[in-house]
């Protein structure tokens, strides 16, 4: 097919409010700044930098990480979800979202815009399952669990992301300037490799945290291309908070149109090659990405890509 059909499908722009990648990003550099804020407002208040440190890890960090100690976590639930957007150093901010971002854009292009939420929250809810579970299963990480550091940062959601595309297209190709580019599926391999090789490290929980993330990212795609979507609860769930909001905005179904040629013999149906046919046909590869598209909208594409419209 050629590629230059997609390239009329309408991508989101940086500040498009439809733009998942860029809700992302801002959602991790705002609970940065805050922790970042509220860090700088401890030095300033104890005299000596450990002190203001402890207080400000006990008080405040510790209700955004994710415990390994199960009675610390009935405390603070909310951690299942919080920490896969806590970065508190630099350092670990920047690598999560240079691999998000990487990733992330391959992702919204290749499979739609709406997918890479529900990957990114699946991959970070699994792997906080995960990370719990291997904390306080495995002996030679429970009998460490007092010392255990606590989950922190989007790792696990971003090897999902990582994986998920990786999965859609595995030859994909980055730094094209460099001998034809490097397939994405050996930077993933390892992305992947480095976390394995750590699950034997006192850190082991948190390697197999991102190796739960990128298994889930596998699963999804793999789900996906068999026709069942595991974001349509999260796709319905923000249309009804929208129609909360915005009642004048119902989400209607719309009607399936077909166009067919009428030249043709009685009972022969043939799409008719339309501009109109084709941007639907793009705008809903964009929205839920090509494996969705039904036999005949695959069979359109394909004709379109061979005559002028």
């Amino acid at each position: 097919m050629n590629n230059t059909l997609f390239s009329k499908s309408k991508r989101p722009l940086l500040g498009d409010n439809s733009n998942s990648l860029v809700m992302l990003i801002a959602i991790n550099v705002v609970v940065f700044i805050l922790l970042n804020f509220l860090r700088i407002t401890y030095a300033l208040a104890y005299e000596t930098n450990p002190t203001a440190e402890m207080y400000f890890t006990k008080q405040i960090l510790d209700w955004f990480t994710l415990p390994a100690q199960l009675e610390k976590l009935f405390t603070r639930p909310w951690t299942m979800l919080v920490y896969m957007f806590t970065n508190y150093s630099v350092w670990a901010l920047i690598s999560n979202l240079l691999w998000l971002w990487g990733f992330g854009y391959i992702l919204q292009d290749m499979a739609g815009n709406k997918k890479l939420f529900p990957i990114y929250l699946y991959g970070g809810f699994v792997g906080a399952i995960f990370f719990l579970l291997s904390a306080n299963l495995v002996p030679y990480l429970y009998q460490n669990i007092a010392t255990q550091p606590a989950l922190i940062g989007g790792g696990a959601a971003v090897m999902a992301v990582a994986v998920a595309t990786t999965t859609l297209a595995p030859d994909y190709r980055i730094f094209p300037m460099l001998n034809g580019g490097i397939p994405l599926w050996v930077l993933t391999v390892i992305f992947v490799a480095i976390d394995f090789a750590s699950v034997a490290g006192t850190n082991g929980a948190v390697a197999i945290a991102h190796l739960a993330g990128a298994s889930i990212g596998f699963i999804f795609i793999k789900q996906m291309g068999k026709g069942k979507d595991w974001g349509i609860w999260m796709y319905n769930f923000v249309d009804w908070v929208n129609d909360l909001f915005n009642p004048e905005k119902k989400h209607k179904a719309q009607s399936v149109k077909h166009f067919y040629k009428t030249e043709k013999p009685p009972f022969t149906k043939t799409s008719n090659l339309t501009q109109q046919r084709l941007d639907e046909i793009l705008d809903k590869i964009n929205q839920h990405g090509y494996p969705m598209l039904t036999d005949e909208e695959k069979a359109f594409l394909s004709r379109a890509s061979k005559e002028e419209l």
